[in-house]
Order: C-alpha cells, then sequence, then structure tokens
C-alpha cells in the first residue's frame, strides 16, 4: 500500500510503480521454486496478450518468460513460475530488459542479483 507523503501530495508514479512490484516480492530468493526446463503455460492475468507458453529450453523464450512474469506476476506467480537459479544466471542480461522500477525493486531487495548483474556487465 502507498501512503501519501508528509506533505499530504498525493504519491508520485514513480513510487506507485516501486509499491507494487515491491508488495510482490518473495522474502527469500530461494522462494523461487519454479520449473528448470520444459514448456509453462502463463496464467491470463499474467500473458494477457501475446504469447502464454514458454519452452525454458529455448533462451530467448525463458529471457520473455521471465521479463513477463518479473514484470505482471502476482507473488504466487513469482514463485511458482520462476527459479532462483534460472533467475541468477539470466540477470545480467534480464536486468536491462526490465523496467528501472522492477530492477530496482528486485536489486535493493536481493543485493546478490545486483553483484549478479554487475559482474556480468564487467565481464562484456
Amino acid at each position: 500500500m502507498v501512503t501519501l507523503s508528509s506533505s499530504g501530495t498525493a504519491p508520485s508514479a514513480a513510487e506507485v510503480l516501486h509499491a507494487r512490484y515491491a508488495g510482490r516480492l518473495p522474502a527469500l530468493l530461494e522462494k523461487l521454486a519454479g520449473p528448470q526446463h520444459g514448456v509453462v503455460d502463463l496464467p491470463l492475468h499474467v500473458a494477457w496478450s501475446g504469447l502464454r507458453a514458454y519452452d525454458l529450453d529455448r533462451p530467448r523464450l525463458r529471457m520473455g518468460l521471465y521479463r513477463t512474469v518479473l514484470a505482471e506476476g502476482r507473488h504466487e506467480d513469482l514463485v511458482t513460475l520462476l527459479n532462483r537459479d534460472l533467475l541468477l544466471a539470466q540477470w545480467p542480461v534480464l536486468r536491462t530488459l526490465v523496467s528501472r522500477h522492477v530492477r530496482q525493486v528486485w536489486e535493493e531487495a536481493f543485493p546478490e542479483l545486483a553483484t549478479a548483474g554487475f559482474a556480468g556487465f564487467a565481464a562484456a
């Protein structure tokens, strides 16, 4: 829930987005227990337009699934559809494909992602 600032003004769009994404996070990355292989069918509330079935064994499709779930998924979707190891492995590239708000929320909550993202750019 977003609260009004002390000046009584409405929260900014950035504050609303930050709160929305932060409220969906798992307590620990280890809670991300999604599959590592096979085809995943996204529910309509996550993939409401376009592709809904993603083959995790195809890197571009896997990246698309993660991008979609991070942006549109609820807490339950994050923990059941995303996998900790795949998220960490993909983060250096994935962080460039998601919105600034998604990236900031995830890296603030899980510093190991920020380190993985930085290491990925240093190696490039």
